[in-house]
Order: structure tokens, then C-alpha cells, then sequence
């Protein structure tokens, strides 16, 4: 009798175990297909942005330290980048966009350009791909981590080496108020 009182446990841990790894697995590939959504419209947008700079570039010449920045960014190698990676240099790129179209603001003639219009509409529905496919990897990320940190599972994920994922977050400029004057 005890010995089918064992099976019986070593059979429900068993099934507790795959069930609990095969979790892990759908959920890193979540997490996975998340990002390569987010990658494409990432790069996309930077894919885009030597076009905007050039753009800029004819109108505000004494902007090169902004410009400078941009194409310093721009010029890595996305490719070859790890995950994380791309994900840092992406939030800095958001940042370095936002201070280009700061510029552009000083330059009526710029912002009145059919080119740059063009390139304009073309981040900015870019940008809400982002967006909503950062929510979604987020979304899955948090799933993920969350598995991780909980108690039993996070035996399991250190027992088969499964790692928490790094979430898309704003940049600290994102996150400051706006300030409008007139």
C-alpha cells in the first residue's frame, strides 16, 4: 500500500514537473514571438530614420549635435544585435527622434516639407505599431517573469536554466511632462 501511496506522489510530481516545463516553454516562445513582432516595426523605424535625419539635415545645419546622435546610433549594426541590445539602443533612438522633431519645431519651412510630412506620418504609424506590440511583449514578459519569481515554479526554472526576459520600457524623457507654452 505504501508503495502505491510513493508512485502515486512520484507520478502526481512528475506531471507537475512537465506540466510546469512545458509552461515555461509555450511562455518563452511568447515571449520570443513577441519581440519579433516588436523587431519588424522596430526595424522599420529604423530602417527610416537615415531618411528623417537627411530630411532634417538640409534645414538645420547648426543642429549637428542632435543629428550626430541619431546617425551615431543608427549606424550599429541592428542585425547583430542581441535582444537586450536592441532594445536599449531602440529606447535611446525614441529619445534621439524626439529631440530631431524638437528641432524640426524651430524650422517652419521644415515642417512644412512634403518629404518630411511624408517621413513624419510614416513614424508616427511606426510608432503606434510599437506601441502596441510593446504592450503585447510586455504583456508576455510579465507573464514569464512572474512564473519565474512564484514558488514552486522557480525551481523548476532554475532546475532547466529559464531566465527572466527584459521589459520594453519608456525612457526616463518619455515619462516627463510635456510642457506647453504660449
Amino acid at each position: 500500500m505504501t508503495l502505491y501511496i510513493v508512485l502515486g506522489i512520484a507520478a502526481l510530481f512528475l506531471i507537475y514537473l512537465i506540466a510546469t516545463f512545458n509552461s515555461f516553454v509555450r511562455l518563452r516562445n511568447l515571449v520570443k514571438e513577441g519581440f519579433a513582432t516588436m523587431d519588424v516595426y522596430l526595424k522599420k523605424r529604423w530602417d527610416l530614420v537615415p531618411n528623417l535625419v537627411e530630411s532634417v539635415k538640409g534645414y538645420a545645419k547648426h543642429e549637428s549635435g542632435v543629428l550626430e546622435s541619431v546617425v551615431a546610433l543608427r549606424n550599429s549594426s541592428y542585425d547583430k544585435m542581441s535582444s537586450d541590445d536592441k532594445i536599449e539602443t531602440n529606447e535611446k533612438l525614441t529619445a534621439g527622434i524626439s529631440r530631431l522633431f524638437a528641432v524640426a519645431e524651430r524650422y517652419p519651412d521644415l515642417k512644412a516639407s512634403q518629404n518630411f510630412l511624408d517621413l513624419s506620418s510614416q513614424l508616427s504609424k511606426i510608432e503606434d505599431d510599437i506601441a502596441n506590440s510593446r504592450k503585447y511583449y510586455n504583456a508576455v514578459v510579465k507573464n514569464m517573469n512572474t512564473k519565474i519569481e512564484m514558488f514552486p515554479s522557480n525551481i523548476i526554472a532554475k532546475m532547466f536554466g529559464f531566465k527572466r526576459s527584459k521589459m520594453f520600457e519608456a525612457q526616463e524623457s518619455e515619462k516627463d511632462v510635456v510642457r506647453v507654452e504660449f
